[in-house]
């Protein structure tokens, strides 16, 4: 639910634009303010899982999520719109607070399996965050939806309430100390900067593609409708029911073998796709394919992020997470440039290299013990 809400107002930014007086370019421009905010959630968030309860921290920061969707819901201008959901986007971050406790409080055989039920909740979210937001806003307008979004967060924070752990957490240092810290782990923890590089070279990948395709399927000679390119990402519910399976098989033969077998399924797929545009059945598969692969990776590679230091998992995770955005982040940056300079094929091509140098980056790692 929290993932969601950064992505629910995406197809509605021409009315909400019209709403706020506002250009469609600058509503565009707060509707990604969320995704910033996230990546500051990820880095100042995160690591209070390992200093405050979660039964107070979760409600509070769902709370608080809440309440900057209601005030957006009744923004009068464009930047008291984006101001809200920029502390939307941050308090977002309790996806990652939730893979945390995940990775914390389940003993380690059934790990990953915990760990792939959670990615299922946060890239359901992804998903179909647009589609339903789309579709509450259609049948009874933006502000409406927003409200109703903001109840539902609510209705999360009173579960996290009664549900989540609230036993006193360890503090070692002071947080500010502890932000601090939290760039050298890249330096004093090889297999946290390996699983970090990797995993930020695949999310490049995958969102490079995702970007890449929309544009190229808007472009002619497709020249799709929004409507129907919007149906390609359908392609992607297959990586959901893949997260859970691909954390048992890394519970059972460790998460090495698990990356390296999403890597290749991914790596053969965007072969596939690259001379597939014009052919939608082929290319839904492999975007299916494509998509189990890396959601199995980020899975199993997540477990062995968690598994470094399992008593105290949220600042490793705080980092994975940041640099694994920013890869991400750069494929969606980069993904208009290559599609127009050089065309679809070329995506696919940089989408191959940069799977193959993950792949390179993580074989080169010696195996530990949650490997």
């Amino acid at each position: 639910m929290a993932t969601a809400t950064s992505y629910v107002v995406q197809p509605e930014l021409t009315r909400i634009a019209a709403d706020l007086g506002a250009s469609l370019e600058s509503t565009s421009t707060a509707a990604g303010l969320p995704i910033l905010g996230y990546m500051f959630g990820l880095a100042l968030l995160v690591p209070l899982v390992d200093r405050l309860p979660a039964r107070q921290l979760v409600p509070i920061q769902l709370a608080v999520l809440s309440l900057s969707l209601a005030l957006a819901a009744i923004a009068t201008n464009v930047y008291a719109f984006g101001a809200a959901l920029l502390v939307s986007g941050i308090c977002a971050s309790t996806g990652a607070q939730m893979s945390t406790l995940a990775g914390k409080h389940s003993p380690t055989e059934t790990r990953g399996r915990a760990l792939g039920s959670v990615t299922a909740g946060i890239s359901a979210g992804v998903l179909f965050g647009r589609a339903v937001g789309g579709g509450l806003a259609d049948g009874i307008g933006w502000r409406a939806m927003l409200v109703i979004v903001a109840g539902a967060c609510l209705v999360c924070a009173a579960g996290s309430r009664a549900i989540l752990p609230g036993a006193a957490q360890r503090r070692d240092q002071p947080y500010l100390a502890t932000l601090a810290a939290m760039p050298r782990l890249l330096r004093t923890y090889p297999e946290l900067s390996v699983a970090a590089v990797s995993g930020a070279l695949w999310f490049f990948a995958f969102s490079l593609i995702w970007m890449g395709l929309s544009l190229a399927l808007a472009l002619p000679p497709l020249n799709l409708s929004p409507t129907v390119i919007g149906l390609y990402s359908l392609a992607g519910v297959s990586g959901i029911f893949a997260t859970r399976v691909a954390g048992q098989l890394a519970d059972r033969f460790g998460s090495r073998p698990v990356v390296f077998a999403g890597l290749a399924l991914a790596l053969a797929c965007t072969f596939a796709m690259a001379p597939a545009l014009s052919s939608a059945p082929l290319m839904l598969l492999a975007l299916a394919l494509f998509d189990t692969g890396l959601f199995a990776a980020q899975v199993a590679n997540q477990r062995r992020v968690l598994s470094i230091e399992p008593l105290q998992p949220a600042r490793f995770n705080s980092v994975y997470m940041v640099v694994y955005f920013i890869g991400g982040s750069l494929g969606t940056a980069l993904a208009g440039t290559i599609v127009s300079l050089f065309g679809w094929p070329a995506a696919a091509v940089t989408a191959a290299f940069a799977l193959t140098a993950a792949g390179a980056l993580y074989m080169r790692q010696e195996p530990r013990g949650a490997d």
